[in-house]
């Protein structure tokens, strides 16, 4: 079968939209029809080449979609179903999934941008394209492995749960799974897109009493604030922040940080934010080579800095359960969309993401069926 897709071609060039040949799924392997993928930045930092990725490629991991077909072997799946993509696999078996660490599975230790048995499923004039973390939901259909797809409710709106995928679990799991933020505590969030936001409103759900915002970015900070920040800090000038953020949190610092950007200086920034026994978790993807800089007696003061992987979570639980949430009208994630985007607009979004205009895009395969 055939399929439109944004192939990543080169460092610094547009996504290619072109028809794509779709393989049938062999064994352990699920066709999708995806209906949304979300637009991330780590995408984004593949085509810019701050994380290095073999080329041609579909990019996308933020998915939802509909169960196609099924090969051999599959039992989690099945036709008919609603998906989203877990872009970290969950085999079940091995020692992290069966110690709650499913996020860390062993099968994220294979290659990623090829299936189990080291092809891919996608053809261009006979030649191969690669698969972004085996999921590229920047395809309209894609073969995934059945360890990277999770079941959903059937009501929950496809082009809006998407979301869930990347960028919210991993900014609820932050603040969850990794920090385990509790009621009444201090909580700084550096970072106001799309992982930040959500780190925000997961403080907020779990009742921290300051959510302190920091970004650079006006509007950024007045979406903070609509998502449950309780004060917000402009991160021009960081010793003027730092400063303010200890004047508001008292004790010389929050409880909590979380990292949410992806940068060197971030990343140190969200350790000093710290008081004595806080807690600092870096969810931001740095680019390739980085390293930080920290004094190690902040250390012998049981500061604690930390990260995490796809906010720690456990793929099938956590996932549908942000997802209830949502259908419960107890978070939100319809607010986090700026705009849909058909595949034709997939370059200008990227462009509106890298300059900071949006929340976030959804790019929407099914158009006429989501916008009727």
């Amino acid at each position: 079968m055939s399929t439109t897709a944004a192939v990543f071609r080169a460092v610094g060039e547009p996504l290619d939209v072109c028809e794509l040949e779709v393989l049938p799924p062999r064994e352990n392997e699920v066709l999708v029809r995806y209906v949304a993928s979300g637009l991330c930045h780590s995408d984004l930092h593949i085509m810019d080449g701050s994380m290095a990725h073999p080329a041609p490629a579909v990019l996308g991991h933020e998915g939802g979609g509909v169960v196609e077909a099924v090969g051999a072997g599959v039992s989690r799946v099945s036709v008919g179903d609603h998906v989203l993509t877990s872009y970290q696999p969950s085999c079940g078996r091995c020692w992290y999934c069966t110690n709650g660490r499913s996020n860390l599975c062993e099968l994220r230790d294979l290659p990623r941008t090829v299936m189990r048995d080291g092809t891919t499923r996608f053809r261009r004039d006979g030649q191969e394209v690669q698969h972004l973390f085996q999921v590229s939901s920047h395809a309209a259909s894609a073969v995934v492995p059945e360890e990277c797809l999770i079941p959903i409710r059937k009501d929950a709106p496809l082009d809006v749960v998407c979301l869930v995928s990347c960028g919210v679990a991993t900014g609820f799991g932050a603040v969850v799974n990794r920090a385990r933020v509790h009621a009444g505590a201090t909580v700084v969030v550096i970072g106001c897109g799309g992982v930040g936001i959500n780190a925000i409103q997961a403080a907020r759900l779990v009742g921290a009493a300051r959510i302190v915002a920091v970004d650079r970015i006006p509007d950024k900070l007045e979406t903070a604030r609509e998502f449950g920040a309780t004060d917000t800090v402009d991160a021009a000038d960081l010793d003027e922040a730092l400063a303010r953020i200890r004047e508001i949190c008292g004790r010389g610092g929050a409880d909590y940080a979380i990292e949410a950007v992806g940068t060197t200086a971030t990343v140190e920034f969200a350790f000093a934010c710290l008081h004595r026994g806080g807690t600092a978790v870096v969810a931001g993807v740095t680019p390739d080579g980085s390293r930080i800089s920290l004094d190690p007696r902040m250390l012998l003061q049981e500061r604690i800095l930390t990260g995490t992987s796809f906010g720690s979570v456990r793929q099938s639980i956590d996932l549908p359960m942000i997802v209830d949430l949502f259908m419960d009208g107890r978070y939100k994630l319809t607010e986090l969309v700026s705009r849909t985007v058909g595949i034709g607009e997939i370059n200008d979004a990227y462009g509106r993401m890298q300059r900071g205009e949006i929340r976030r895009e959804v790019l929407v395969h099914e158009w006429e069926a989501v916008h009727r």
